[in-house]
């Protein structure tokens, strides 16, 4: 064969391999793009682009920036972006997708679920983590949720692609396998679902208190949305885990959902599902038992839904220890052998490393008694599982040589606030006199996960090591039924007091998280106020769950309106309002959380020796922390001769061949480069707001690009934006 036609063979077979590979797996793409959520469906966000490294990256520069003019009052945006073929495609904090040419950050066109050619909705937003990319040949869409609603959208015109579901759209609110009110339910699906040959599986976001709805995992084909299959988180009569709760308890039980979305092995078939707590959280008198598949990851067939394996890494959880993450897909090196497997960070600080085919742990795993609980009809689960290794990545566990030192002052505050709590282990089981929860609810690991080197085995983990208080007080549910002759305000701060007030405070003066909700009414108009109370947004939840008059009753608390006044501005609807229904026998007493609230002094610090938030690399080959860095500072601590705190995190990393990772995160607002060999800052830029989401990288005619959004608010309690940030090396 001569050179020319060997040139030209071999130029044919490499062009049918890339054919090949981006059909049959969409992490194989070219390196330009980034076309699903965290860089692949392994979940592991890296990227092997390396013209902008460790040698230059003091060079990056702001490339351009976009505002999508639609930033509310503590909204966020956290989405991670997809490029695809040089067009950069993203939501906003209204739940809107722009296209952007992502060299340039031009709008190329705009889709607006308010005006989707159905009915217009109102009060639509909320958090919302990426898209999901399909194609075949010519027919190119986007997939997302809005509200209860799949929304599938043609990639080249911006409008719902009408062949799938009804119009463009279908809905989670179908298909539960169990009767429900379509008029008080709420689900919505917060992070992006996966796709496997012609199916798209999706999981969905819940309220978690009494009454919700089940977690089921489903699957719907790609190009007409009929439902395939569906997985039942919690068992169903004959399922393997049936017996794992009270008999029935199918029925009415409610979580156990994949909220943080999935990996999926495309060449075995395998979609791995991160399932959350059963509700409710913190107290589980009506669901006795270990409750499979509740806090597991599952194994799932991604063709039919059929069952593989689980690890259950909380048994009957008391804590809200989530899975909060999808585990990353990825190859080590284990007893000389190179072993497929997955890596499943939790909110306990651990990694829980598990053969990808089998889900038997590659490092032991043990099962280790932990305390039990005191409360009454309580049956905490007498053992945990602990991992070997890898080593965990935050603080098991509080005393009284944890509490901060920042000042003399601060020591004493926090001392005094944790009297008659108990302090303890990361299984301590909550209590009417209160426990300090460590890692809290909010931390080691969060939904934005682990960056894996796939170079070197390293992974690079945002940690937050920031105790909690929880106190469990009596649930005594509003039941009276309202009717229009009624005090609404009166009854509205009781469902205020027992909705509401575990976040904004009994005070309604709220905390550094959670808004206060004094003088409202000169803040925010009541209508914006009565749309946020039913669809959520941000980190506000829905309250669907409650009936239209209660939340009319809760208006008229806040905004201090007389009966005639939530007539005049909010006409009482007819009749009566449905009575809020138990799980169990309503001779049993329940307890819920009093708040959430996180361990802080005087000024507002967290109550714990720093740091508070870190970058952690750690081998998960060997099972060793490399390194840890604290990530963020608070400036006026730094002034006052107080090395770097870190702070809390809201956001992931991306890690790259050119040595970099590129986060985030922090409540100080900044992006960073670090070097991926040592966690030194190489460089940063001050953001107008937080970048709480992931960032993505690409390259557009030669040149390598960093995005990321700065949509600020959410959880950090800091101002919010509605900002895309592109960086590149100056000219």
């Amino acid at each position: 064969m001569g050179a020319k036609h060997f040139f030209f063979h071999c130029l044919l077979l490499s062009l049918a391999l890339i054919s090949c590979n981006r059909s049959k797996n969409i992490t194989e793409t070219a390196n330009h793009s980034w076309e699903a959520y965290r860089g692949g469906y392994e979940n592991n966000a890296y990227s092997t682009l390396k013209e902008i490294n460790t040698e230059n990256v003091e060079k990056l520069d702001v490339a351009w920036v976009y505002r999508t003019g639609d930033n509310q009052t503590s909204s966020s945006i956290q989405c991670n972006p997809l490029i695809i073929d040089g067009i950069l495609y993203a939501t906003t904090a209204t739940l809107k997708v722009v296209a952007l040419n992502a060299a340039t950050g031009e709008e190329v066109w705009k889709y607006d679920p308010a005006s989707n050619g159905k009915e217009v909705k109102t009060g639509i937003g909320g958090t919302n983590r990426g898209l999901t990319y399909w194609e075949d040949g010519e027919d190119k869409r986007l997939f997302y949720c809005v509200m209860n609603e799949i929304q599938s959208i043609d990639l080249k015109t911006g409008k719902l692609a009408p062949n799938f579901g009804n119009m463009g759209v279908v809905d989670l609110m179908d298909h539960l396998d169990r009767d429900i009110d379509k008029e008080t339910a709420f689900i919505r699906n917060t992070s992006p679902g996966v796709i496997y040959k012609d199916v798209i599986i999706m999981g969905s976001s819940l309220h978690e208190s009494p009454g919700s709805l089940p977690g089921h995992i489903r699957a719907y084909d790609v190009r007409n949305g009929e439902l395939k299959w569906i997985f039942h988180t919690i068992p169903h009569p004959g399922e393997f885990g049936y017996d794992t709760w009270p008999k029935d308890y199918y029925k009415i039980g409610g979580g156990a959902n994949a909220w943080s979305g999935f990996s999926l092995d495309t060449e075995r078939g395998i979609v791995y599902a991160p399932l959350g707590s059963p509700t409710h959280d913190f107290y589980g008198i009506d669901r006795k038992g270990k409750g499979l598949f509740a806090n597991s990851l599952v194994a799932l067939d991604a063709s039919t839904g059929q069952y593989k394996w689980h690890f259950q890494v909380s048994h009957h959880d008391l804590w809200d220890y989530d899975i909060p993450t999808p585990p990353n897909l990825i190859t080590v090196n284990h007893n000389g052998k190179k072993i497929d497997a997955v890596a499943q960070l939790t909110k306990q600080g651990l990694v829980f490393l598990l053969d990808r085919e089998t889900g038997k742990p590659l490092f032991e795993v043990k099962e280790l008694p932990v305390p039990q609980t005191n409360m009454i009809g309580e049956s905490t689960w007498p053992t945990q599982p602990f991992p070997v290794k890898p080593q965990p990545f935050s603080r098991q566990s509080f005393d009284e040589s944890l509490i901060t030192d920042i000042s003399e002052e601060s020591h004493e505050y926090v001392k005094e606030q944790i009297k008659g709590y108990s302090l303890g282990s990361i299984y301590t089981p909550p209590s009417e006199s209160g426990i300090v929860q460590l890692p809290g609810f909010r931390g080691g690991a969060e939904w934005s996960g682990g960056a894996y080197d796939q170079e070197t085995g390293i992974m690079y983990i945002g940690v937050n090591d920031i105790p909690n208080l929880v106190q469990l007080v009596e649930d005594t549910p509003y039941n009276e039924e309202i009717n229009e002759f009624d005090d609404f305000a009166a009854m509205g701060q009781n469902i205020y007091t027992n909705n509401c007030a575990t976040c904004h405070g009994t005070d309604r003066k709220g905390n550094s998280v959670f808004p206060s909700l004094t003088n409202i009414k000169d803040r925010i108009t009541i209508k914006k106020t009565r749309d946020l109370l039913k669809n959520g947004r941000g980190m506000m939840p829905s309250f669907k769950h409650i009936s239209e008059n209660n939340r009319r009753a809760v208006l008229a608390y806040l905004y201090g309106l007389n009966n005639k006044g939530v007539r005049d501005l909010l006409p009482i609807s007819e009749g009566k309002t449905a009575k809020r229904t138990s799980a169990s026998h309503d001779t049993l007493r329940r307890f819920k959380l009093k708040a959430y609230q996180q361990l802080r002094d005087q000024e507002g610090y967290p109550g714990i020796k720093p740091p508070w938030g870190k970058l952690c690399a750690v081998d998960l080959n060997s099972g060793e922390i490399k390194w840890e860095v604290p990530l963020g500072e608070y400036e006026e601590l730094t002034k006052k001769g107080i090395p770097p705190t870190g702070t809390q995190l809201f956001g992931g990393g991306v890690v790259t061949a050119g040595g970099l990772i590129f986060i985030g995160a922090s409540r100080d607002e900044k992006f960073r480069a670090l070097d991926k060999k040592t966690g030194e800052i190489l460089w940063e830029f001050q953001l107008p707001v937080g970048g709480y989401a992931t960032p993505s990288t690409y390259s557009v005619d030669g040149e390598q690009y960093v995005v990321i959004a700065a949509g600020g608010g959410g959880l950090q309690g800091t101002k919010s934006g509605d900002y895309y940030f592109a960086f590149k090396l100056k000219d």
